[in-house]
């Protein structure tokens, strides 16, 4: 028999009378607490968008996030002395209703990575970022892994083969 009371002390609220979660995983805010008696909170598409995309970069073995084009200008955009930071939703669309969220990311994975274990911890770190800080669900993450980082190749080039 459990000793934890499914008692809640405010609507909304996941903890139990006694100050403990009702679960043993972490407790999420609930979808409700999106819209209340009191008004209603909504997340712009770009909000979600930063941070699946700061989730993702977060994950070992993902190497950057976008398509070739998207990452050549962000490329060029690094090289300019005024605004020359990456946009942290490079790589990243959404779909944000009410009370979900949909994912789509595009990988560049580093060498040697295992694609499949990759893939699942991006998914993960992604699924808990947004649902932590936005109580929003997250339906699906859909993950492209578009090329394959092998390491700057410009050094390899230096050196003649023969000589």
């Amino acid at each position: 028999m459990s000793d934890l009371t499914t008692t809640t002390s405010a609507p909304g609220s996941s903890y139990a009378s006694e100050g403990r979660s009702t679960s043993p995983m972490r407790a999420r805010p609930s979808s409700s607490t999106l819209t209340t008696d009191r008004g209603k909170t909504s997340i712009a598409d770009s909000v979600v968008e930063k941070i699946a995309g700061m989730a993702a970069r977060q994950v070992s073995g993902v190497h950057e996030l976008g398509r070739g084009t998207a990452r050549a200008l962000g490329a060029l955009r690094d090289r300019l002395p005024v605004g020359g930071s990456a946009s942290a939703a490079q790589g990243v669309s959404v779909e944000v209703g009410e009370r979900q969220a949909a994912v789509d990311l595009d990988v560049v994975a580093e060498y040697g990575v295992a694609i499949v274990d990759l893939a699942q911890s991006i998914r993960n770190n992604v699924i808990d970022q947004i649902e932590e800080m936005t109580g929003l669900e997250v339906t699906e993450v859909n993950i492209s892994v578009d090329d394959v980082y092998m390491g700057d190749s410009s050094d390899d080039n230096n050196e003649p083969r023969v000589q």
